[in-house]
């Protein structure tokens, strides 16, 4: 089973979405906006792509500029700002076992099927 982490707001997710969906993959959907991951899941998902936590975080989204930007944190307290603040995940981050990848572009994750 594939596990995709959503958001329907989003177009990069919803064409990831499809683009799953296109090639007969079994999709979990996670609406993260809904059900914020937790610090623990969070940590599984960021090792799983092989990046740090300030990496999957969104850069552009208000709560980072008003709250996050120009400010040291540790791996931890990232974690801890996306569960407080889901909309800070960079987004879709689909899932396949031990492996992730971000759907920016789409096409990224038809590595891990």
């Amino acid at each position: 089973m594939i596990t995709i982490y959503h958001n329907p707001r989003c177009s990069k997710s919803r064409q990831t979405l499809e683009l799953l969906k296109s090639q007969g993959v079994d999709t979990e959907i996670v609406l993260y906006l809904e059900n914020p991951p937790d610090t623990a899941e969070l940590s599984v998902l960021v090792n799983k792509l092989g990046i740090s936590a300030q990496q999957l975080i969104r850069k552009s989204e208000q709560e980072y500029k008003d709250n996050f930007r120009n400010i040291d944190m540790t791996e931890e307290q990232w974690l801890e700002a996306m569960n407080q603040y889901p909309k800070l995940i960079e987004r879709p981050i689909v899932v396949n076992g031990d492996s992730a990848a971000l759907g920016r572009p789409p096409e990224n994750v038809l590595e891990i099927l």
